[in-house]
């Protein structure tokens, strides 16, 4: 029974040294580095009312979510599974600004049950979004930080999975699609299961072009998507014509500004389907199976709380950076620290605050430690210690 004491529940990890410091250390370059592209930092709560967790991403978030009744107003909270939610408030009922407005945020989510998304159940999620503009340009921004993120994080050789769910809306609506059957089909386009969209389809009893173009959007994935989608959805409304073209002239824009990545176009790719507007992204490690940042634009989220701004963004889980990173034991090795024996030494405390203040660690003694210690303290992570000479305290290496 006392050993089940050290288990952790499944999908919850501990971070340990020196992956801690590690960690810390590439969270303060990647705020750094979104600061410096102009997103400011927000500090969503970690539990909030339920009805604001589940707000705009909501039917998606709803089996992922913890949830617990406040015994101060008797209301029912979550534990957020997701901070996208909570920044649309942010920038909707608190900032309301006319400008376009870029956010970024860090912090646990837990989530009831793992989701792939780094393979854990409690993701240090980093990310950032743009609200108050429509349009490729802003797409493309946070394309391009996906890849700067990843890149600092020593994660090369990426690719991005790129999809938009106007397409299938659209012709889910040319269709007459009610909201059961509609589901039904996406769950089926999912899995990518012909046999049953062929099936679903023609229960539904729709025209034969229209069916087709359902049918044969499964298959509407690879390098030349875009290519082969001219004619397999020539017959489509305006709507679906619109965000083909779109993805096209974003995939343009991408040839321009990220010549390197590789692209792969997936139209049946539905991710956050219903609470996503427009494009949705995914960009994956070679080797690894599991998408290591997703994001896309989200239009309406912002609605409930009074303002329904534009909005595009992604998120990436800081734990999963660290697994796949390569270098950045090397980028943040810790420096040796400095040995310093216990004593009230005026000229000690001096020199260690001094020590202190330029950056250097100092490991003060401790009495009635291990005495050995005293003599090495280099298991300590020591190369260096403080002895009194005829000058005063000065370093010594050990």
């Amino acid at each position: 029974m006392d050993e089940e004491r050290w288990l952790l529940p499944t999908g919850i990890e501990e971070i340990l040294p020196p992956q801690a410091q590690i960690m810390e250390s590439l969270r303060r370059d990647l705020l750094d580095l979104y600061r410096r592209w102009g997103y400011e930092l927000v500090a969503p709560p970690f539990i909030d009312f339920l009805e604001s967790l589940l707000t705009g991403t909501g039917q998606d978030l709803d089996l992922q979510t913890f949830k617990l009744t406040d015994q101060l107003s008797g209301r029912l909270l979550g534990v957020r599974a997701d901070m996208t939610p909570q920044v649309a408030r942010i920038d909707a009922h608190h900032l309301r600004r006319d400008a376009p407005t870029r956010l970024c945020y860090l912090g646990t989510v837990l989530h009831t049950r793992a989701d792939g998304f780094a393979g854990t159940r409690s993701p240090f999620q980093i990310g950032a979004e743009v609200y108050g503009h429509a349009g490729i340009e802003s797409d493309l921004e946070i394309l391009r930080l996906i890849f700067e993120t990843l890149r600092m994080a020593g994660i090369t050789g990426c690719y991005l999975d790129l999809g938009h769910v106007g397409i299938f809306r659209g012709l889910a609506r040319q269709g007459g699609l009610d909201p059961s059957q509609e589901h039904a089909l996406f769950a089926a386009l999912q899995r990518k299961a012909i046999p049953e969209i062929e099936a679903r389809v023609a229960a539904f009893g729709l025209p034969p072009r229209l069916a087709a173009m359902l049918v044969a959007l499964a298959d509407l994935n690879g390098d030349d998507a875009l290519t082969r989608a001219a004619t397999v959805l020539e017959g489509a409304e305006a709507p679906v014509l619109a965000a083909v073209e779109y993805l096209r002239r974003l995939a343009d824009a991408l040839n321009q500004w990220l010549p390197e990545v590789s692209v792969h176009y997936d139209l049946a790719e539905l991710r956050g389907y219903r609470y996503k507007t427009g494009v949705v992204f995914a960009a994956f490690v070679p080797g690894w199976g599991q998408e290591i940042a997703r994001g896309g634009r989200y239009d309406d989220i912002g609605r409930v709380f009074g303002r329904a701004r534009p909005a595009v963004g992604f998120s990436t889980d800081l734990k999963g950076l660290l697994r796949l990173g390569t270098g950045l034991g090397t980028r943040y090795r810790e420096a040796p620290a400095i040995y310093a024996p216990w004593s009230a030494d005026p000229a000690l405390l001096e020199q260690v605050e001094r020590l202190r203040r330029d950056g250097h660690r100092v490991i003060t003694a401790l009495p009635g430690g291990d005495a050995h210690l005293d003599q090495d303290p280099r298991p300590l992570g020591c190369d260096r210690r403080l002895v009194a000479g005829a000058a005063g305290w000065q370093l010594e290496v050990i």
